[in-house]
């Protein structure tokens, strides 16, 4: 049996035998972003421990974890001296893939902040939508949902991704469904500098969710300079239903699928302004 352990250092409250607070919280995110029979740490507890163990680390950036209001920056501790080597050896040998001649993008599973695993179907569907309608749009390069979905639950950095897929734009964010209310947080970063090209949070009544998808699609176009043919432009504001109860009912059943039998599925706009059985 192999564990996963996440370390961190900060305040934590007790109450007889339970403790809880961001320091416990964090901690228990890190020991998720760690592999099997590895370990996780913070950089709180990176600055105090790097040069007092004979460790090696590898910064895995800043990561957004669930319940967590700031990225939080990961190391993974390398516990093996010939992990070191080998980790370098890898970003030596990986010959990056080429950018494409139009601007390129993927779209990376958005986190499920809604404390409620049952909602994680949700935020799949509002990457697969998004996914789906900025792969309408001639004038950008989008990856797959295949590819952008092998990154879900994983600790990436954004060069690595960009290295991995050949892209240069990455789309990231989170969701959190609370009763008739959502709040999605999105943002573009160029991988190649890690700079942001736009941020943005919308707190929204759920019945906004199409409007906001468009607004997102809207940026990306306007911040990579994207130019739309008329039909494009025309089809970006149309929403793919008005049937709020049939979209959350398509994108659970969706999530239950296999990624071979959603290949074969219509695109959701053909679905779901049918009317429910």
């Amino acid at each position: 049996m192999e564990f996963r352990i996440g370390i961190n250092v900060g305040d934590v409250i007790v109450e007889g035998e339970r403790i809880y607070g961001d320091g416990v919280n964090i901690a228990a995110r890190l020991e998720g972003l760690a592999d099997g029979g590895g370990i996780c740490v913070s950089s709180a507890v990176h600055e105090q421990v790097e040069n007092k163990l004979p460790l090696a680390y590898a910064d895995l950036g800043e990561q957004t974890v669930k319940n967590i209001a700031r990225p939080v920056r990961v190391f993974r501790v390398l516990l093996d001296p010939a992990d070191s080597a080998l980790e370098e050896e890898r970003g030596e040998n990986t010959l990056p893939l080429a950018l494409p001649d139009k601007p390129s993008i993927v779209v990376l599973p958005f986190l499920n902040l809604s404390g409620d695993l049952e909602q994680e179907y949700f935020s799949d569907g509002i990457t697969e939508d998004l996914i789906t309608d900025i792969s309408k749009l001639s004038g950008l390069f989008v990856i797959s949902r295949n590819s952008s979905f092998l990154y879900k639950g994983k600790a990436v950095r954004p060069e690595q991704v960009s290295k991995e897929l050949g892209v240069r734009y990455l789309l990231e964010g989170s969701i959190r469904k609370a009763s008739n209310r959502v709040r999605i947080t999105a943002q573009l970063i160029d991988a190649t500098t890690g700079y942001h090209l736009w941020a943005e949070r919308y707190d929204r009544e759920l019945q906004d969710i199409f409007a906001v998808q468009d607004e997102v699609t809207q940026k990306i176009v306007t911040a990579l300079k994207v130019q739309l043919t008329p039909s494009e432009a025309a089809r970006a504001h149309r929403a793919p239903t008005n049937n709020l109860e049939a979209y959350d009912f398509f994108c659970a059943g969706l999530s239950t699928m296999p990624s071979e039998r959603k290949k074969l599925m219509p695109k959701p706009e053909r679905c779901l302004n049918r009317p429910l059985p």
